[in-house]
């Protein structure tokens, strides 16, 4: 079956993040010993979201609907605009209900290893944004790596403005975390981002 239609699902399915060619493989024998009540429909389902789902071209956003439900949602406040780098980060933001702004994707951070630049970033909408009167504050929900940082004063300094407040989100110890198991970097950011308790 090699070059198959079976050997060519398992070659699909091993390029998702976070499986093997082993996942993989169970995965595609799981399918098809299941054919009619979990093949077929999830065959459908791929095929209505590659047609019906897009990138909201306001914020980068994956919806039905362009603009999408968030910058639609009227509740929302237009003087906040949270900073992500990938879909998935602001899903986790919505996911706490404790944050009412807009959203911005870029689709990414620079890197220079995975030869990722400015111009592969969804930036000229965010500069348009940053830029209007009602945007008060921007805040850069970025990665605490190298690149999530660099990619982090990158923007600052491209969307600086007078009376735009740019912030980041705080750094350091988990809830629940204990020192002991911390890595050195998490413990020098929370001495430095430490607040006055009460």
């Amino acid at each position: 079956m090699q070059g198959g239609p079976l050997d060519q699902l398992i070659k699909r399915l091993s390029s998702l993040p976070g499986l093997g060619n082993r996942s993989a493989r169970r995965i595609a024998l799981h399918l098809l010993n299941r054919k009619d009540t979990l093949m077929l429909p999830l065959a459908e389902d791929l095929q209505q979201a590659a047609e019906k789902i897009r990138e909201c071209e306001q914020c980068g956003n994956l919806d039905m609907r362009d603009p999408c439900s968030l910058c639609s949602d009227a509740r929302r406040d237009i003087s906040q605009i949270c900073v992500v780098a990938h879909v998935s980060d602001l899903w986790a933001i919505e996911r706490t209900s404790s944050y009412k702004g807009l959203y911005h994707v870029l689709g990414g951070v620079l890197s220079a290893l995975d030869g990722i630049g400015p111009e592969q970033l969804n930036l000229r909408p965010l500069e348009s944004r940053a830029a209007l009167p009602e945007t008060q504050e921007i805040i850069l929900a970025l990665s605490a790596t190298v690149d999530g940082q660099s990619t982090a004063h990158y923007v600052a300094d491209r969307i600086a403005r007078e009376g735009l407040r740019i912030t980041h989100l705080a750094h350091g110890v988990p809830v629940g975390g204990e020192l002991d198991y911390l890595d050195d970097g998490t413990i020098v950011t929370a001495l430095k981002s430490r607040k006055v308790a009460g």
